[in-house]
């Protein structure tokens, strides 16, 4: 049995996450000890005790350890089957994690497979649901993966009760993904999503990222939505030729709307400064389908911490190559 340390690199969830899907997809059992070492509160939170349900019900795992502040799990994986999935984190922890757990397995399973999801939807620390949709999903479809996602309710910490669906189709023939270079930016949109708060709260994040971004006023869209518990996000979207970059800042109370936006705009900055196709956290969530497609080539951002320690877990768990190569102070090569 593969036995992988979770107190390694960034020790936090996504070692977890990551290690309950190569697992399904090789049918290597695992035994993940030291969960989110790393953490102010180590061990399994609700959320991530939602991934290895999630996991263990597509699959019919044998699990031990499966319970809250649990730091180790032994995980062994049987035959996933596809089919109607309804997961509900039961807080507002991200639906989107749960997800991409589960998503690979499901696609290289042997028929098409519907998931409900059911918890937060825009979260801190996490892909939104926008994100998935937008950017990932697309980059995903490049590979020869396919699915579709739709919302039907915005959740946003703490309240939670979001609630989206999405449909796997089974893997048909993959390809490498070669993505070195972004093309023209085709377009630039700024979206200010809020339920349940002040409306010149987004307003206010529209006029600053107007102010220091220059787009025009059709480019800016100021997002009312209904939600269990109110809620704020700003998402920056640049599409261009080959892929569209989501760069999201959830509001805060203590934090002002113009703040959100600048820190938003921060890091659009970063990403347009680096000249790079891949945004650094796209670059984390598609190594694990390079590494189980046909591999591939592409160039981000100055690789995360996070990054690194899940190409380190990918390494541990399968033996693949992946090489990461600095070309300048803003952008990286990294092959699979």
């Amino acid at each position: 049995m593969l036995v992988i340390d979770g107190s390694q690199g960034e020790g936090g969830g996504q070692i977890f996450r990551s290690s309950l899907t190569l697992s399904m997809c090789l049918q290597k059992p695992v035994r993940i000890k030291n969960i989110r070492a790393g953490r102010s509160r180590p061990g399994l939170l609700r959320q991530h005790l939602a991934c290895l349900r999630a996991s263990q019900a597509t699959c019919s795992a044998e699990v031990s350890g499966d319970e809250l502040g649990s730091t180790e799990v032994v995980f062994k994986p049987g035959e996933v089957k596809s089919g109607e999935y309804r997961f509900a984190i039961g807080s507002a922890g991200s639906t989107s994690l749960v997800f991409q757990t589960i998503l690979l397995p499901l696609l290289l399973a042997d028929g098409v497979s519907e998931v409900c999801l059911e918890g937060g939807t825009h979260n801190h620390h996490a892909p939104s649901f926008d994100f998935i949709e937008k950017s990932f999903l697309p980059l995903m479809e490049k590979m020869g993966y396919r699915a579709e996602a739709e919302l039907e309710r915005f959740g946003f910490y703490p309240a939670g009760g979001g609630q989206w669906r999405a449909r796997i189709q089974p893997v048909r023939e993959l390809e490498a993904l070669e993505l070195t270079d972004r093309g023209a930016i085709l377009k630039n949109e700024a979206v200010a999503t809020s339920s349940q708060i002040p409306g010149h709260i987004a307003e206010r994040e529209l006029r600053q990222i107007r102010k220091k971004c220059h787009w025009p006023e059709e480019n800016l869209h100021q997002r009312e939505v209904n939600s269990a518990g109110p809620g704020n996000i700003v998402s920056l979207r640049v599409a261009s030729e080959h892929t569209t970059e989501v760069i999201e800042v959830v509001g805060e109370k203590r934090l002002s709307s113009e703040r959100v936006a600048g820190r938003a705009v921060k890091a659009l900055n970063r990403y347009l400064e680096a000249d790079v196709p891949v945004g650094e956290h796209l670059a984390d969530q598609i190594l694990l389908p390079m590494v189980l497609g046909k591999g591939g080539i592409f160039r981000t951002q100055e690789p995360t911490l996070h990054l690194m320690t899940n190409i380190e877990v990918i390494r541990q768990l399968t033996g693949a190559q992946v090489k990461v190569q600095k070309e300048s102070d803003h952008a990286w090569t990294i092959s699979v």
